[in-house]
């Protein structure tokens, strides 16, 4: 009856992990992009690019310090040029494997622009023309675009949004970040690492509010300490760009403040990218931002019409977009899907590097959950020591009732690669004493949970002794 089995309206990991599983279970499977390479947002201007520059920020500071190792005097600053080879290169690379993946599996390839007919129907623009294919299943995966600032045109130079940035010609002096979410905290630190004078702008008074508060705390010191300028609890009030010998972005606050820089970098939120795709001829609904609900099998209003990734809102992370994806064919065509799992991790590539899986001590006290933590700090790990991060922070939560562990939160450098360890324990239902008994190798930073886990076994200890002596006084 149809042309396709499934078509995935996106090649991000959401469209890409759906076609892949869809034909593995022996469907037949599309997918269309607008973009000239594969691998949707997350390939072209979102995840691989920000974490290339991130890698190509290190290697200059590197650089930099081993410079100054000869010539004390030594004076260096980037070019964005040289910054920016490496992202290009790493992009369409990844492009390369994105589309030989889907070859392999025989998924359809198709390059234009996607919109609704009906419910089993979608009309694609090509160069070549406009053709229509039908399929018994649609998989929005569109993924997402950065909010466009209220009163002033993005212009790429001197207010930009985060997708403008593998396209800057030079390295400013000074930049003002509208917005302390994920994308703005990370190309803040960056900047600043590259000795640009940054000013952090947001109505809440702390970034990253969703993160444990110590690591929050830690991390708002080493951005300091980096001349980032953080202005909490200050709404914008309008964005200008000031026609001067050299264009400046000037942010007015509303608490009558001005901030002049000569880049203004706008990251306060993203809107779901389902612009034209005709949602209202098929149903679907999307809220103001562009986010589109569904239910537990990622299957919107429409019966035969899904949505995974960004679009759909929280956690909007490329791994779970990827699982959704997946999850999405799976209910599709019977393919014995599960559940997404509770205990994902968050890693944020700030500098340094955040990463995160469980509850916060925040959520627990609140949930009245009794716990006790694990420190461990990475100026105490050989590890630590040799890679020169001091300032490293890893903490683990264990229930006090059974001690079985509940969360890791770690700051410093490789905490998106570490948290890994304890996501498998915690999903396992491990705790305290497998952390005691197990042995890690050495010198590395998994040393981290052997010390904090003998922290917690030492608190531990002293509570059940004070506990205990409670229980003898009341009894007496």
């Amino acid at each position: 009856m149809f042309d396709y089995d499934l078509v995935c309206i996106g090649s991000g990991p959401a469209g890409q992990r759906a076609a892949v599983q869809a034909a593995k279970l022996g469907k037949r499977a599309c997918v269309v992009e607008r973009r000239f390479q594969y691998g949707g947002v997350c390939a072209e201007t979102g995840t691989i690019p920000s974490k290339t520059f991130r890698e190509a920020v290190k290697g200059f500071k590197a650089f930099e310090r081993l410079a100054k190792v000869y010539d004390p005097a030594a004076k260096t600053r980037a070019e964005m040029s040289e910054l920016l080879a490496r992202v290009s290169t790493v992009v369409r690379k990844e492009s390369e494997v994105v589309r030989d993946q889907l070859a392999r599996n025989e998924v359809g390839l198709l390059q234009g622009t996607a919109r609704f007919v009906d419910a089993h129907t979608l009309e694609i623009w090509t160069q070549g023309g406009t053709r229509r294919v039908t399929t018994e299943n649609v998989l929005i995966a569109v993924g997402t675009r950065p909010a466009d600032p209220v009163g002033v045109q993005v212009d790429g130079h001197t207010v930009l949004t985060s997708d403008d940035i593998v396209h800057m010609e030079r390295l400013p002096r000074t930049m003002a970040v509208v917005g302390s979410g994920v994308i703005g905290v990370e190309y803040a630190s960056m900047f600043a690492q590259l000795g640009v004078q940054v000013t952090l702008i947001d109505k809440r008074e702390k970034p990253l509010d969703f993160l444990d508060h110590e690591i929050v705390d830690e991390l708002v010191h080493q951005m300091r300490r980096n001349f980032v300028t953080f202005r909490g609890g200050e709404g914008v009030e309008s964005i200008e760009v000031a026609e001067l010998p050299q264009k400046k972005g000037v942010v007015r606050l509303e608490s009558g403040k001005f901030i002049v820089a000569d880049v203004v970098l706008f990251s306060a939120g993203r809107q779901g990218a389902v612009d034209g795709l005709g949602l209202e001829r098929v149903g679907v609904e999307a809220d103001p931002r562009g986010r589109i609900t569904v239910d537990a099998s990622y299957r919107t209003s429409v019966p035969n019409v899904y949505a995974a990734g960004d679009v759909i809102g929280f956690p909007a992370l490329a791994a779970t977009s990827s699982e959704q994806g997946r999850l999405a064919a799976c209910h599709m065509f019977d393919g014995g899907a599960c559940a997404m799992p509770t205990h994902y991790p968050i890693g944020i590539y700030a500098m340094p590097e955040i990463s995160m899986v469980g509850p916060t001590e925040q959520q627990l006290t609140k949930d009245k959950v009794p716990y006790e933590t694990g420190i461990a700090r990475y100026r105490e790990i050989a590890r630590g020591q040799i890679l020169g991060d001091d300032s490293g922070l890893f903490k683990m939560i264990f229930a006090r009732a059974d001690k079985r562990l509940l969360a890791i939160h770690c700051i410093g450098t490789g905490a998106t690669e570490l948290v890994h360890v304890g996501q498998a324990v915690l999903a396992l239902g491990g705790g305290l004493d497998y952390f005691l008994s197990t042995v890690f190798n050495y010198p590395t930073l998994a040393e981290c949970y052997k010390v904090a886990a003998y922290n917690a076994a030492n608190k531990l200890r002293l509570a059940e002794m004070f506990e205990k002596r409670d229980r003898t006084t009341r009894a007496a």
